[in-house]
């Protein structure tokens, strides 16, 4: 089956988005909306519909639609314009003759991609000609005639208004030696809307790998249909490696002349890396994610903290609804201050001048100041707040600000810490070991209990970021459960041996959490005796991974304290059985989905959150295929799960090793509740991520959480917003340190907002919306079938485009141009990389429980991440050690298999894999510098780790790798591709622009059919 229906498919009309967990969100009140129709409902007429729109550009193109010839010889465009518009837009070929008027009144689903005759084959890609019109925000293209006609691919009746060209083939050298390519100008100033967008066009270099893709001509006899297709022997005579045909599109696009996200990412950094971005109230759009800038803090929060969907809110529902996007921010609460900024400021609750009385909101520089400061207005809720004498000052000037703003971090800035009175207790670690037969014959116990010992010792001396002095506990389980006595008094450590575990009572409390400093030799004896046990029963029918956490919830429960909870599971996994009620997929009449949890794991997890508890679980065998999968509750609670083979590999226990070590230093915030505040003509409609949903979606309570939670907040109008006043979004965090500290960590991000809808769209971030987007469709699959949230997100951005179309476009716009925001112009390949991601299109060898660690994997990244998780950084590594080419990660390539050279090596970096691929053609000095080998059918495939030698070329790629890994949560195994491997699939998931193996459309028929319904769809 193809990733989308076919044209015949009947498709259920679009439903309003269900939330996370149950999440509906309502309406927003206001003014009603009229829907737009669904696009499959429309369909795309005869040029001749089209043509009162460009008259003037065909006059101007000497006739371009009437011949392909003319076309292809026009390469070199000029900039030439009209400032009508102050719209971004970009092109792809006129496709206004390509779908026939004969399809008019059909049903066409989304991304219907029509099947070719048997007897066709790929076409060449045609190359057009780019036009930057005068406007800054413009450019766009000549229309152009498809090589082929969509009635010929259909096999539907010719269209009367439908014209039959021609058709010719350029020759091979033509098309080689003047495909164009954009080449960027300085960056645009984003706060300058009148600067040019910087996009000339040069002809290819002869080296350009445009002309390294096969070419292709038309046999003698095929003229206006096409039949069949003959290589160029020139082609094939020369030394060239024909492009893959997961390259290719079906609609005889390039590739190559898309918009890119590569480039859009490479302007970005161009533009802030290494500067300083100044995040004030009504700042203007901050720079991307992926960029790496310091951000000073002049009373708006960090984009890294708070990033919202558009910088330039509607000011009513209704505009938004118009426009199709999303209305949100993604929040990350405890996030990492770059080097060199300032840490953040921690003022004393006694202290701070308090917030507002009504609503809760924390004190900002949103806040209105009235009456010489005795009162102030609350933009979350619209009331106004007494002052108390003790925190009053008088006001200055005429916008009333307080005399001693710039003295407090509450009124001056957008990001602050509030350093609660109270107190909790400090956050303990407890370590649970299997000791059943499964683990005692695995021979890896020796293994696991010295790495522990090994942390535990580090934790002793406060190596690192660790906290040096911290309550430790330990418990050993197979079918029962062992806790032990580690009093420092007595002179050994003592068994406590439970047998019942169905209503687990602790026998005692005393001993079982102990300081490390005092009971560092009472645990060393015990973690030297556990691979000593014998196995007293038999496993055979698992263990529930449910056990040790009751046990360990049970300590913390008793001692009253938050903690983590490291489980190191081996024996088959089962889920534990209810007593009185069923559990598991079938125990329940909602709809039915393989993401749910069962409820006996809802029901833990929900234990866990309130009482603080966060569960990492380290799987040390492979388990069975089908059994229960345990990552529920770890995700739920803030932890992870980790899987290994047995390990018995040098890269699985360094892994290990690494996971181990990262868990303990990573600063985590424990009994967490999170608030968010909106301006009151706002409101929160829901919220997304990995958490379990509380009464109200504006308040979420999670057990831990580190640098990288990131939430996605949806939000909704209630009335129309005043525009002189803004949008206001609070986010306040309060949590316990690991030290048992209370403190309220608060962000808060002023926006400006605008009645135009134009300025909305100038407004949005690729990135951002691909994170919205894959955290609010990942939960919705908890409940909703795949095939509708994949049809949904593709019918959500088309109507977008076609707004976009409609309300900030020129009416001299051709039906052929395709029309993109200037920075969204990297939305339908994130976009069409989410689509076919393995959660929402499984592929032959996608095993349920991938998917669902991939889920949960995916919906707990940042911004960041996530963008590098859909676009993988591809990057060109040197074949010599010459300092000049040393491996630069700024030096990206598309994700494409275009991109791959039989003489070269990539390295794909992904937060989750990393791929080197070796080209059948790379020269055996370079092999020899790198594996220590020069032959190319002797390289280790798969995982592997690159030898340490001592030359310029292996150290400079060690270091890359070495850097990168730093940069993500976890660790990672490399592993080795090379070309025409088995092992190849897993680099084919990563080339997002390209077919994937799952049956997702590529990039460029992805676009082409965004454009092609966003055009039908206004018709």
């Amino acid at each position: 089956m193809m990733d989308v229906p076919t044209a015949n498919q009947s498709q259920t009309p679009c439903q309003p988005w269900a939330g996370q967990n149950g999440w509906s969100p309502a309406s927003p009140q206001g003014l009603p909306c009229n829907p737009l129709p669904s696009f499959q409902h429309f369909s795309l007429g005869s040029p001749s519909d089209h043509r009162a729109c460009h008259d003037h550009l065909q006059a101007s193109e000497q006739g371009c639609q009437s011949d392909l010839n003319a076309f292809s010889s026009t390469h070199d465009s000029t900039l030439c314009a009209t400032n009508a518009d102050q719209s971004v837009q970009r092109v792809i070929p006129d496709v206004s003759s390509v779908v026939p008027a004969a399809s008019q009144g059909r049903n066409i689903p989304p991304c219907s991609l029509p099947l070719m005759n048997e007897s066709m084959q790929p076409c060449k890609p045609q190359q057009m000609p780019l036009y930057s019109p005068r406007s800054p925000y413009q450019a766009i293209s000549p229309p152009f005639h498809s090589p082929y006609t969509h009635q010929d691919l259909l096999n539907g009746p010719q269209s009367p208004h439908q014209k039959h060209l021609p058709i010719s083939s350029p020759s091979f050298g033509q098309c080689g030696n003047q495909s164009p390519q954009w080449t960027p100008q300085p960056s645009l100033d984003r706060a300058n809307v009148v600067s040019s967008v910087g996009y000339t066009l040069n002809h290819a270099s002869p080296t350009s790998p445009i002309q390294q893709q096969p070419q292709w001509t038309l046999s003698p006899h095929s003229r206006g249909t096409m039949n069949e297709f003959v290589p160029n022997a020139t082609a094939q005579d020369r030394n060239i490696t024909p492009q893959s045909p997961n390259s290719e599109s079906r609609y005889g696009l390039d590739p190559e002349l898309l918009p890119s996200a590569v480039k859009v990412i490479a302007e970005d950094s161009a533009e802030w890396e290494g500067k300083v971005f100044i995040s004030e109230p009504f700042s203007p759009l901050p720079p991307l994610a992926t960029t790496s800038c310091m951000v000073e803090d002049r009373g708006n929060a960090s984009p890294f903290a708070i990033r919202s969907t558009s910088y330039c809110v509607p000011c009513d529902g209704q505009t938004v609804l118009i426009s199709r996007l999303p209305l949100g921010a993604l929040v990350t609460p405890l996030t990492k201050q770059s080097a060199g900024e300032k840490p953040l400021p921690v003022c004393k609750e006694p202290e701070c001048v308090t917030g507002c009385s009504w609503c809760g909101a924390s004190m900002c520089p949103a806040m209105g100041w009235q009456d010489c400061g005795q009162r102030f207005y609350c933009p979350f809720c619209g009331k106004l707040s007494e002052v108390p004498w003790q925190h009053y000052q008088p006001t200055k000037g005429v916008e009333g600000v307080r005399v001693d703003k710039d003295k407090r971090p509450e009124l001056s800035l957008g990001s602050y810490e509030i350093l609660n009175s109270q107190k909790s207790e400090p956050a303990a670690l407890l370590l649970a070991i299997d000791v059943s037969a499964s683990a005692l014959r695995g021979g890896h116990l020796e293994f696991t209990t010295q790495q522990i010992f090994t942390l535990l010792t580090s934790l002793k001396r406060g190596d690192g970021d660790a906290p040096s002095d911290i309550r430790v506990g330990l418990i050993t389980y197979d079918s029962t459960i062992h806790l032990y006595d580690l009093s420092p008094g007595l002179s050994r450590p003592h068994m406590l041996v439970i047998t019942e575990t169905e209503d687990l009572q602790l026998p005692v409390r005393e001993g079982l959490l102990v300081s490390l400093n005092d009971c560092m030799d009472a645990i060393d004896s015990v973690l030297q005796l556990i691979p000593q046990f014998s196995a007293e029963c038999d496993d055979s029918s698992g263990v529930p991974m449910e056990l040790p956490v009751k046990a360990g919830l049970a300590i913390l429960q008793a001692l009253n304290c938050p903690g983590k909870l490291l489980i190191f599971h081996t024996a088959p996994l089962i889920e534990m059985r209810l007593s009185n009620s069923s559990s598991g997929f079938f125990g329940s009449n909602k709809p039915k989905s393989i993401f749910q949890p069962s409820e006996q794991a809802v029901s833990l997890a929900k234990e866990c959150v309130s009482q603080g508890c966060g569960v990492h679980l380290f799987i040390l065998s492979q388990q069975d295929v089908g059994g229960a999968w345990p990552g529920h509750i770890p995700y739920l609670t803030g932890g992870a799960l980790y899987t290994y083979s047995h390990l018995q590999g040098e890269l699985d226990r360094e892994r290990f090793i690494t996971d181990l070590k990262r868990i303990m230093e990573t600063d985590t915030g424990y009994k967490a509740e999170l608030r968010i505040f909106v301006s009151k003509d706002l409101r929160v409609s829901g919220c997304y991520g990995l958490f379990i949903p509380g009464p109200s979606p504006g308040q979420v309570t999670m057990a831990t959480l580190d640098w990288l939670t990131t939430l996605a907040v949806e939000l909704a109008h209630t009335r129309a917003v005043d525009e002189t006043r803004g949008v206001a979004i609070q986010a306040a965090l309060s949590y316990s340190t690991q030290a048992g500290e209370r403190r309220t960590r608060v962000h808060t991000l002023t926006l400006r907002c605008s009645r135009h809808l134009q300025d909305a769209f100038r407004q949005y971030q690729a990135q951002t919306l691909l994170t919205f987007y894959c955290k609010k469709i990942y939960c919705a699959a908890l409940e909703r079938p795949l095939q509708e949230l994949r049809e949904e997100l593709q019918t959500e951005v088309t109507e977008a485009l076609a707004s976009y179309r409609k309300h900030c476009c020129s009416s001299s716009v051709s039906a052929g141009q395709l029309v993109l925001p200037q920075y969204l112009r990297a939305l339908p390949v994130y976009l069409n990389s989410l689509r076919k991601s393995e959660v929402l299109l499984p592929g032959l060898r996608s095993s349920v429980h991938q998917r669902l660690l991939l889920r949960c994997q995916v919906l707990s990244m940042d911004t960041r991440s996530t963008a590098a998780h859909f676009y993988p950084l591809l990057l060109p590594l040197p074949l010599s050690g010459d300092s000049s080419s040393s491996p630069n990660p700024e030096e990206a390539l598309r994700c494409s298999a275009a991109s791959l050279e039989p003489r070269g090596l990539y390295l794909v970096h992904a937060p989750l894999t990393l791929l080197l691929w070796v080209g059948t053609q790379v020269p055996a000095c370079t092999l020899v510098e790198l594996f220590n080998t020069s032959c190319f059918s002797s390289l280790p495939s798969g995982e592997t780790k690159l030898p340490v030698l001592d030359n310029p070329l292996s150290i400079s790629v060690r270091s890359l790798i070495h850097t990168l890994n730093s940069q993500t949560p976890r660790a990672r195994k490399l592993w080795v591709v090379k070309q025409g491997d088995t092992c190849e699939e897993a680099l084919q998931r990563h080339l997002v622009e390209d077919k994937s193996p799952n049956g997702g459309a590529s990039y460029a028929d992805f676009l082409y059919h965004l454009h092609v319904n966003s055009v039908r769809f206004l018709q």
